[in-house]
């Protein structure tokens, strides 16, 4: 307890009561490290029951605080010390080239962290605005949570990497529930299960009752799985094999120009190994391609010793879907492209939801007076797509292309028209051998369960999978390995989930829903 102590509020026992009463740098650091722990839950440490504690310390901090200042900083020291822990690989690209991107490291990591943090300092200010104590209370910071988790979607672009429903990816049958709640729903049934039990430490009447409630929840995720989740294997396209391959070449030498042909060749030849007769569909990670091609949208223009090279690593009557960069000659994109063995081109997505600072720097003319300058090679920003969309290439179901971390957006996971499997090229070269990669995952295999679609994700250096419709892995290629895997691609649900069909009005509807349970609390027993 610091020296400048708030009483403990009243309704407070033991432990929850000096946790409660801490002050200044006591209760910041006390804030951080719940936030640091909350991490725990997340890919790759999988440490999902520390949310538990994590939360219940949250949750009696806020009891305590008095003031709106205060319950607003209690939020963003949890969130920042939550988004340190979980986003500390931000920092990794720019180790690459430390003379030119060392000094941007403090900025991508605590001020990303900083910037996340007054999300959930403003769920905290919410909660603590409501009056409420108790249950009641931490059912308003389990809406304020998700709903800020919704906002950080969007605004600034949009960047909702670590939800909180990731942490469940571990488990196959709680995250069957993403299927209805969606990932922001299922967050907000996560903060209820992770903080209710803190009423257990508190005197209010009916304390027990948020233990029960939590047990509950729990309970009911791993029910609907234990429903939802066939017994056995779910089928697959028997005219659809797919061979994934993973190069695992290094991002200090990806764009190096005495690499590239060596680079080039060895994709090719890893597309080649034995079995290549049996495959219908190669399939190359992002920018796997290191070539600038000149390409339109429908056409291919390569000519020479490359195309054939190129047209080596179709299979006999069939397709190469490959990450490329593709150049009109005075704009680029990142895009995915689709060659059939005579150099034919026959669909073209270009990455519309690019990585700022990475891909493109905003406020170019400002920040670049600053000395900010992107990651990605080149000297040029690339240029954005037209957005979502669902491409059909002869000899397999029409497929939703995700480029690198477009993966992440819930709401721009299909196009327009409903596909039958979802395809994520992505260069997680980027995040070396960090957690990033294997949160990067956990958030593609989100958008299959809420989908109800496969998913083909095919990674520079790892980590490489194929899922079924439910989000189950059935095969993989690891983290900083090389080589290829061969697969036929796993059927589709034949109706969408509820979640893929309402989209997130499913938090707004849990949202009300769980308010007017509140509120009728409020009303039957003014003292719960």
């Amino acid at each position: 307890m610091g020296p400048a102590a708030a009483a403990p509020p009243a309704d407070a026992i033991g432990i929850a009561a000096r946790v409660a009463g801490l002050n200044g740098w006591w209760r910041r650091l006390t804030a951080l490290l719940a936030g640091v722990a909350a991490a725990a839950a997340l890919p790759p440490v999988h440490g999902l029951p520390l949310l538990v504690p994590a939360f219940c310390l949250l949750v009696w901090m806020l009891a305590g605080q008095q003031t709106r200042r205060a319950a607003f900083s209690l939020g963003f020291w949890f969130g920042f010390g939550h988004h340190v822990a979980g986003l500390y690989w931000l920092a990794w690209p720019m180790t690459l080239d430390l003379a030119r991107f060392g000094w941007m490291i403090p900025f991508a990591v605590f001020g990303m962290a900083a910037l996340l943090g007054l999300f959930t300092g403003a769920a905290t200010l919410a909660a603590h605005m409501t009056g409420s104590r108790g249950l009641r209370q931490i059912v308003y910071l389990a809406v304020a949570w998700a709903g800020l988790e919704w906002l950080r979607g969007f605004l600034f672009t949009g960047f909702p990497w670590n939800l909180l429903a990731s942490g469940w990816v571990a488990f196959d049958l709680p995250l069957q529930s993403a299927s209805i709640l969606g990932p922001y729903g299922l967050g907000l049934v996560t903060v209820l299960i992770a903080a209710l039990p803190a009423t257990l430490w508190m005197t209010l009447p009916g304390r027990q009752l948020g233990g029960i409630v939590s047990i509950v929840l729990l309970a009911g995720l791993f029910a609907f799985g234990w429903g939802r989740l066939p017994s056995g294997d779910t089928g697959v396209l028997r005219d659809v094999r797919l061979r994934l391959v993973q190069g695992h070449v290094p991002q200090a030498l990806k764009w190096a120009r005495a690499e590239r042909e060596r680079f080039f060749s060895l994709y090719i030849n890893l597309s080649r190994r034995p079995g290549f007769e049996r495959i219908t569909h190669v399939i190359w990670p992002e920018t796997a391609v290191h070539y600038r091609f000149q390409t339109g949208i429908r056409s291919l223009r390569i000519r020479g010793p490359r195309l054939a090279q190129l047209l080596g690593a179709v299979p006999k009557g069939g397709y190469l879907i490959a990450g490329t960069i593709r150049d009109d000659g005075r704009r680029a994109w990142n895009s995915v492209q689709a060659i059939d063995g005579k150099g034919r081109l026959h669909a073209t997505y270009d990455k519309h939801h690019l990585v700022p600072f990475g891909e493109y720097v905003p406020l170019r003319s400002v920040l670049n007076w600053l000395g900010v300058e992107r990651l990605a090679h080149g000297r040029f920003d690339f240029s954005s797509g037209a957005g979502p969309r669902t491409l059909k290439i002869p000899g397999a179901p029409a497929f939703s292309p995700l480029v690198c971390y477009e993966a992440i957006f819930p709401h721009q996971a299909v196009g327009a028209k409903r596909p039958g499997w979802l395809l994520n090229v992505t260069n997680d070269a980027w995040f070396g051998t960090t957690s990033g990669p294997y949160q990067h995952l956990a958030a593609a295999r989100l958008r299959a369960v809420e989908q109800g679609l496969p998913l083909v994700r095919v990674a520079n250096t790892g980590i490489s999978v194929v899922t079924d419709a439910y989000g189950r892995v059935t095969a993989r290629l690891g983290l900083g390995k090389r080589g290829i895997i061969d697969a036929w691609l796993p059927v589709a649900l034949g109706r969408p989930p509820f979640y893929a069909w309402l989209g997130d009005w499913v938090l707004l509807i849990l949202s009300v829903v769980a308010v007017l349970l509140a509120q009728i609390t409020r009303r039957t027993d003014s003292t719960v």
